[in-house]
């Protein structure tokens, strides 16, 4: 028994009976327009986007654009009637997005003061301008200011219950009367003390802080900021960070003034002389003496 050839042309006009979708009978030989490859390249560049603020204002931004250019290339092809109504919807929306990102944006507005210090220290960390401005608002913005010669802190006498940043001026910092070492704007005026206490301790201060010129800074409760450490683990690692960091400047500034009696630089990260006790301390000769800044002479 002979088949018959299987009619192609008849099961495709079958198939175009029953869908009612037209045959493409040939290719395009022409590419589409410019504008179509600019609106997929648009939407390549704005799915590249970051986080954050100005990450999100990136990619609602290349978004916007290009479902805007895929609306106009919609729009000019008669047949494409779902694909203009979907890519001008989605434009309305990224266009809604880049109006509320950067409403939200212009909405966290810092003082010149705060602004340097986010700059100074929390930027280059990668802090986002929504997170600084609840450190911002723990502190209630406030700036306080020393006069010259004016204490921040006692030895033995000031309570350790804030932590503090320096923002102008220059506090000179002793003990028992000895000078150790200068605090600079951006530097924290309390870090060891801060790090020396659990947050259920209490403590006293073991040097004293002097104003050498007038001075601005500000401060942090400590209750305020466990708080916002307890709501934010990315605030209190921010701040644990910047903290040692601190410490250990202090450190280094520290131990280029450390000498020994014999003129030789003494290394204050030694174990040996940290953790010796006070009768075998004084027995050793590894006295600390820090050399009396003297005005220089022109």
């Amino acid at each position: 028994m002979d088949m018959e050839p299987l009619d192609v042309e008849a099961l495709n006009f079958t198939v175009e009976a029953a869908v009612g979708q037209p045959l493409c009978e040939a290719w395009r030989e022409s590419a589409e327009g410019s504008v179509f490859h600019l609106a997929n390249i648009l939407l390549f560049l704005g799915f590249m986007g970051g986080s954050g603020f100005y990450g999100l204002l990136y990619l609602f931004t290349f978004l916007t654009l290009g479902f805007f250019c895929s609306t106009l290339w919609a729009w000019g092809n008669p047949c494409s009637t779902d694909s203009f109504l979907w890519s001008f919807a989605l434009f309305g929306v990224c266009l809604g997005q880049v109006l509320h990102v950067s409403f939200r944006l212009r909405s966290v507005s810092l003082s010149e003061d705060f602004q340097e210090l986010y700059n100074c220290m929390f930027k280059k960390l990668g802090v986002s301008l929504t997170h600084f401005g609840k450190i911002v608002t723990c502190c209630e913005g406030d700036i306080h200011t020393l006069e010259r010669d004016q204490c921040f802190a006692v030895e033995g006498k000031t309570a350790i219950d804030k932590l503090s940043v320096l923002l102008s001026g220059r506090v000179c910092v002793t003990v028992n009367g000895e000078f150790l070492h200068y605090i600079y704007p951006f530097q924290f005026l309390d870090s060891p003390e801060w790090d020396s206490l659990r947050p259920s301790e209490e403590g006293l201060f073991q040097v004293t802080l002097r104003a050498d010129n007038p001075c601005r800074y500000v401060v942090w409760r400590r209750k305020k900021l466990y708080l916002l450490f307890a709501k934010h683990r990315y605030i209190a690692k921010i701040f644990a960070l910047v903290v040692r960091n601190d410490i250990t400047d202090k450190l280094y500034s520290l131990n280029d003034k450390a000498f020994d009696s014999s003129g030789h630089r003494y290394d204050l990260r030694l174990p040996s002389y940290c953790h010796m006790p006070g009768t075998e301390l004084e027995k050793a000769d590894v006295f600390l003496q820090v050399p009396v800044q003297r005005p220089k002479t022109v």
